[in-house]
């Protein structure tokens, strides 16, 4: 376990809340592994109905650790073997029984947008920014983003998000169906966790069926599988490599010259 993921049950809701605000939230292993074990957990207990997600701090996250990532690309035996095992929470999310709600504010990068995807329920702040710019760091999507993006909103809007890295507001996530509500910063949480209530008061069985009626798990694990085999190639190669030094060194990335 790790302190960086506050977990609490309550009323048949797990709370499950990103405390690592002076790093953003950026999510490294081992908060992926308690994010996992815990969506994962949910289905056998009888005590929680459904799960809520939110973050501390002024951030939902600013997606993964890059550190991770320019490991894996500098050949990291360790950080390697993690990334061949696969992200236990994109899995877990996939495979999810119990109905998920998602609390937003501030930025939401990478798989902080791309988890929203799996949620049943998203309230966003009015003023937060969601951005999946994977390839600006020679990356693509992950949790199955690639599939079921264009299916929410499009594959233009989609691929502006993906390949130019355009941020969109709490305003445009509602209004193309990714959030149900765009509400003020200091509301969202409140709603969110009011929304987890209401779906913990209906019949269990009712609402575990109809979740399950809308998802098709195995699809969504095969498309993570094909991504994340395109993922590894990815961070090992000279594409990635030049795009974690610039982000270092605070430059535009130069892939003219990259083979």
């Amino acid at each position: 376990m790790t302190d960086h993921v506050l977990i609490e049950k309550a009323g048949g809701v797990l709370t499950l809340t990103l405390n690592r605000p002076e790093k953003k939230n950026a999510l490294t292993r081992a908060m992926y592994q308690a994010l996992g074990e815990a969506i994962d957990g949910a289905a056998d207990d009888r005590d929680v109905r459904c799960v809520l997600i939110q973050a501390n701090g002024d951030m939902f996250t600013a997606g993964n650790d890059l550190s991770d990532f320019a490991a894996v690309n500098a050949g990291d035996p360790e950080a390697q073997r993690a990334q061949r095992d696969g992200n236990p929470l994109l899995k877990a999310l996939g495979r999810a029984k119990t109905p998920l709600v998602a609390a937003v504010q501030g930025r939401a990068v990478g798989v902080g947008v791309t988890m929203l995807l799996h949620c049943d329920l998203v309230y966003v702040a009015e003023d937060a920014l969601l951005t999946t710019p994977f390839v600006n760091l020679a990356l693509l999507p992950e949790a199955a983003s690639s599939i079921l993006l264009p299916a929410r909103i499009g594959h233009a809007r989609a691929f502006s998000m993906f390949v130019l890295g355009e941020a969109i507001t709490g305003k445009q996530a509602e209004a193309w169906g990714i959030a149900n509500a765009a509400l003020p910063a200091n509301e969202v949480q409140v709603r969110a966790r009011l929304a987890a209530q209401t779906v913990a008061a209906k019949p269990p069985a009712s609402v575990a069926i109809t979740k399950a009626l809308m998802r098709d798990p195995a699809a969504l694990a095969a498309r993570m599988d094909e991504e994340g085999r395109h993922f590894i190639s990815q961070l090992a190669s000279a594409e990635a490599k030049e795009a974690f030094a610039a982000f270092a060194e605070k430059r535009a990335p130069d892939f003219s010259n990259v083979a």
